[in-house]
């Protein structure tokens, strides 16, 4: 029986439109994991180019990296960059009960 090769699934390869990216930014929003919504900020900044944002944000690149990672943890100012940087914006909303 052959082996199954497998790789790891990195969504930064699906992330082709600003809508794909807004969108997934949005979903990890609404789970409200700070982790989550900075490994997906890290995503979509690897799917624009990191050293891209690295550059508009004025933060080094590796910087990025480790901020932006499950294991990060990202200044809100960084964030708040990154989003800029992105072409992306928050919104706010009621929370309904």
């Amino acid at each position: 029986m052959a082996k199954t090769i497998t790789r790891t699934w990195d969504p930064a390869e699906y992330l082709e439109t600003e809508e794909d990216m807004a969108a997934y930014l949005e979903a990890a929003l609404e789970e409200g994991d700070a982790a989550l919504i900075a490994a997906a900020l890290g995503d979509i900044a690897r799917a624009k180019g990191m050293t891209q944002i690295a550059r508009e944000t004025g933060l080094g690149r590796e910087s990025l990296y480790k901020a932006l990672s499950p294991e990060g943890n990202p200044e809100f100012t960084t964030i708040l960059k990154v989003i800029n940087a992105l072409g992306l914006k928050l919104h706010a909303t009621a929370a309904h009960t």
